[in-house]
């Protein structure tokens, strides 16, 4: 794949050489660094138990369909099986080394009862930035959220160390008038705060939130060791935004800090549902994300800290030559952002604790989905990128299984697709039972009922059986989390009942984005729907009257050719005729509210709110903008540095080189 280049500059590259911190001696006092252990066997021991789980799963595949002889239907389903099954096994072993992590109290990097924390008795001695990009976004939500987090570090002993950016790429100009006029009053209620608090619109908004966070750190980047990156509906508390600082600035080999952005503030069935199982089940799952990927985590885009430096230095993207799907501008920069980072030899941790970072869902399965369509484009894309040079193997693992999250799902269409029409062709035919000229004995026709059984059960565990430790795990560790261990076993039951009732959706769904990303359909910038609201049945009709038609003709003809696999289907079949109920009934406030009253999907900020979230509940319902007229913001003095586009062909210079003393 070529890409295009651009010229580094003189200063460019004196800016480069700012961001390489020098080597320290073997005798220099180092601060509370990640501690690892055994990151180079992580990935070979992965390897090891995916690699034969794939090949058992592959091998009762084939015994199925070895007696009668192998068609051409059953080998293009045993390889679309082989490739899903790998998918299966990797999520499955990444839940089960979570859950034996979690459950003996492991720390996934240092494989020790507790990593090393940042001191906190040390006060910051950098300057941060804590940055939210917005576009065309709820005024009301945005500021809120945005002043909720400023008056966490307000409170603070090390307030002086933080400034705050609201960087805005809003072309309404309605909203880009509300935004200016909330700001007015904002800083009006900060006080002598406001001065650490700015407000920039951008004219032009090129290249989307690439662009955005780009020309903010070239403009006012020099100013900040690092900039916390907030999405439009984040929130994060006081303790984490310094925990987070105190992490980049005590590991200097360190670039990126992920948290988990656990969801919260939802009313309605759906999202109480997706956030339940988020709380539910992610810690156990990043634990185990943490143990392979080690030092190259991956950025999801917000909820992060970022060094400035190094991320100026090597995370400016090209545009791709060539057409979509893997042509244009990078989509999902961020994922992108971590590899270039991690290929330069800098560091990148997932935190695996959930607490202070949160982030709000789309209510509804109809908004889900359009947030689904824009990260498939984006996350396919990625396959152009693997044969990046110099990128860590983990690195190379994110982009792709980031593209077979939603790939995976028109794999196991397509099996099913192959599978029915195998079974409609022996139905519909006269099976032959003497093939020879000579045969003296009839062939017959052999049913494996045995092997599909044990294959129906170990198909299960892979897709079950995390979900059912995550549970265990939580009964043991966190029911009081929950509301309780009934409250927990309600809202694990329901849980299951529900992703077993969407999964056929959602795999439409995603069946058909693949499709529609692969014949070259872009996908637009649009504002995401954040506030819950109740589906009407035009919509949640016409967003499903294609999968729900094409499941009754299904069912139709599988029942009356061949009965059993209706069976076989029934699952997958009713998810998808009562597609259109499903989403209506769901996207209820009054449904997910009344869930609440019952204790079902109750998390642990509905249990215990924190302060943060609290200050947000409140602010919401006493927001108003100001009618005063709206006064121009004073910016910081621009303290411009080039950020230079990567040649990604090439290796990245100048590199940064392992600290001489470093643990690992």
């Amino acid at each position: 794949m070529s890409i295009n280049q651009t010229k580094r500059t003189d200063t460019a590259l004196s800016n480069e050489a700012k961001a390489v911190p020098q080597v320290k001696s073997d005798t220099a006092k180092r601060g509370s660094n990640f501690i690892l252990k055994g990151e180079h066997m992580r990935l070979f021991i992965m390897a090891m138990l995916v690699i034969p789980s794939t090949a058992l799963a592959g091998w009762s595949l084939y015994e199925i369909f070895l007696p009668n002889g192998l068609t051409n239907l059953e080998i293009a389903q045993l390889g679309l099986g082989l490739t899903l099954f790998a998918w299966l096994c990797m999520a499955f072993w990444t839940g089960i080394i979570g859950f034996f992590l979690q459950l003996f109290n492991i720390d996934p990097l240092s494989l020790r009862r507790t990593q090393a924390q940042p001191d906190s008795a040390t006060p910051l001695g950098q300057k941060h930035a804590v940055v939210m990009p917005v576009y065309n976004e709820d005024t009301r939500r945005i500021m809120v959220g945005f002043e909720a987090c400023i008056r966490e570090l307000m409170d603070s002993d090390n307030s002086a160390q933080f400034d705050f950016y609201m960087l805005s790429d809003t072309r309404d100009m309605a909203k880009a008038d509300a935004e200016l006029r909330a700001f007015t009053r904002l800083k009006k209620r900060l006080g002598g705060y406001s001065s650490q608090v700015f407000y920039r619109r951008r004219e032009k908004n090129l290249h989307r939130k690439v662009g955005n966070l780009k020309e903010f750190c070239e403009r006012w980047g020099a100013n900040y060791e690092s900039m916390i990156v907030l999405d439009a509906d984040s929130v994060m508390t006081g303790e984490r935004m310094q925990d987070l600082a105190r992490r980049i600035e005590q590991n200097p080999d360190t670039a990126l800090v992920q948290t988990i952005p656990m969801p919260v503030r939802q009313n309605t069935f759906f999202g109480r549902f997706v956030q339940f199982a988020a709380h539910l089940y992610s810690p156990m799952l990043a634990t185990g994300l943490s143990f392979w990927q080690t030092d190259s985590a991956n950025y999801w885009g917000h909820n992060a800290i970022i060094r400035i430096a190094p991320f100026m230095q090597h995370c400016g993207l090209p545009t791709l030559e060539g057409r979509a799907p893997f042509g244009g501008e990078i989509l999902s920069h961020d994922f992108v952002e971590a590899a270039l980072l991690r290929r330069a030899g800098w560091q990148a941790y997932l935190l695996t604790d959930t607490t202070g970072s949160y982030e709000e869902v789309p209510s509804n399965i109809v908004d889900y989905a359009i947030r689904d369509r824009r990260w498939v484009q984006g996350n396919i894309q990625h396959l152009g990128l693997l044969n990046v040079k110099g990128l860590k193997m983990a690195n190379r693992l994110h982009f792709l299984f980031g593209a077979f999250a939603y790939i995976s799902s028109l794999i196991l269409f397509c099996m099913l697709a192959l599978g029915t029409a195998d079974a409609l062709i022996r139905a519909t035919s006269v099976p032959e039972f003497f093939v020879s000229e000579y045969q003296l004995f009839p062939s017959w026709q052999v049913a494996r009922q045995d092997m599909m059984m044990v294959t129906m059960w170990g198909t299960a565990a892979l897709l079950f059986l995390p979900k059912l430790l995550g549970i265990a795990l939580a009964l043991m560790k966190r029911r009081s989390e929950f509301g309780g261990a009934w409250a927990l076993i309600k809202g694990a039951a329901l849980e299951l009942t529900m992703a077993v009732l969407i999964a056929p959706l959602m795999m439409f769904y995603h069946s058909y984005f693949v499709i529609s990303v692969f014949v070259g359909h872009s996908v637009k910038w649009e504002a995401q729907e954040r506030e819950g609201r109740k589906v009407p049945w035009t919509v949640a009709i016409k967003h499903t009257q294609i999968m729900s038609c094409l499941a009754v003709a299904w069912g139709v003809t599988t029942f009356y050719f061949t009965p059993s696999l209706f069976m076989w289907l029934l699952p997958v079949l009713v998810g998808l005729v009562l597609a259109a109920p499903v989403i209506r009934l769901t996207s209820s406030d009054k449904l997910g509210l009344a869930m609440r009253r019952w204790g079902v999907f109750v998390i642990d900020q509905e249990v215990k709110e924190c302060k943060a979230l609290k200050r947000l509940r409140v602010a919401m319902d006493y927001f108003a903008i100001s009618q005063h007229n709206a006064e121009v913001p004073a910016l910081p003095e621009n303290t411009w540095q080039n950020m230079p586009v990567q040649t990604l062909s090439e290796k990245p210079l100048p590199m940064r080189y392992r600290l001489s003393n470093n643990t690992q």
